[in-house]
């Protein structure tokens, strides 16, 4: 089998934002702030896979918010670098490194000489307000133009990765602002993701199936995208590449079974999980390796 990507699923489900559409729901406590074991044997393996796939880039992710758990992230980090991967990437929502920047900073510097090379931060919008109602309604939302700076003064590279939500991202006049927001902050990329309406928690569905987009509106943003960009690069049933005005665009689709391929040589992403387990599915447990 051959894959694109390389998830690795940092910490567990634990996250300090409430967002109505992730699949974890589960707040910080004091017994599941314990940082799960991984099972780093199984990661070389993984690893060695990866790059026998061709596999260019690693995604640190996580059910929840990778940044609970930094210790963890140095130690993957650390095995990584024995790899040779060119981009190693870091999802999150980066709210923890803008509220305490005396605790992350150390860290920071440290996974950059350890080869991270793009922070990817998770937002709904360019609107504080907006940003704040989703991911912290009780309490105020971060700086996202300070943060930024902050971090491309570190070194490293930010994607902007947008969840599409009615109400919040649906129209190109919005979708457009977004663009315009991320250049004015030098912001190297832009993913634009319509909320994915395949979610195994059941809140998470009920929230999705009122808020996301219909298919006539994702076709109204992808059109216009055509006619104000030009694409760059069309990865199969991961998303098309734009430049837009001089700013890197991705429109990407959404983890569903429409991005699934029965073909062994055109997997979408291989997926690590701290036990151990190898697989290629997110939701459906057939979907294994090792």
């Amino acid at each position: 089998m051959k894959f694109k990507l390389f998830s690795v699923v940092v910490g567990n489900e634990a996250c300090i934002a409430s967002c109505p559409f992730c699949v974890s729901g589960c707040k910080p406590t004091k017994e599941n702030m314990v940082s799960p074991k991984v099972n780093f044997r199984n990661f070389r393996i993984a690893c060695n896979y990866a790059n026998r796939c061709g596999i260019d880039t690693v995604m640190l992710t996580g059910r929840g918010e990778p940044l609970l758990f930094p210790d963890q992230l140095t130690d993957y980090l650390n095995e990584l670098n024995k790899f040779n991967f060119p981009f190693i990437e870091l999802q999150t929502n980066c709210i923890l490194v803008a509220k305490n920047k005396e605790k992350y900073d150390s860290y920071l510097r440290k996974w950059y000489d350890l080869g991270l090379t793009t922070i990817t931060i998770s937002v709904v919008s360019h609107r504080k307000e907006i940003n704040q109602k989703v991911y912290q309604p009780n309490s105020e939302y971060i700086d996202l133009p300070e943060l930024i700076s902050y971090l491309h003064q570190i070194g490293f590279s930010l994607r902007l990765t947008c969840v599409m939500c009615k109400g919040m991202m649906d129209t190109t006049e919005e979708i457009q602002n977004f663009i315009n927001f991320a250049k004015e902050n030098k912001v190297e990329q832009v993913t634009l993701r319509p909320v994915n309406d395949e979610f195994r928690r059941q809140s998470a569905h009920d929230w999705i199936i009122e808020n996301k987009l219909s298919d006539e509106k994702k076709e109204e943003i992808r059109a216009y995208l055509d006619n104000v960009g030009t694409k760059l690069l069309v990865y199969n049933r991961i998303g098309t590449v734009y430049d837009v005005y001089g700013q890197n665009v991705m429109y990407s689709l959404p983890l569903n079974i429409n991005t699934r391929d029965e073909n062994p040589e055109n997997g979408r992403q291989l997926i690590f999980f701290p036990d151990g387990h190898i697989r290629y599915e997110w939701e459906k447990e057939g979907g294994i390796l090792l």
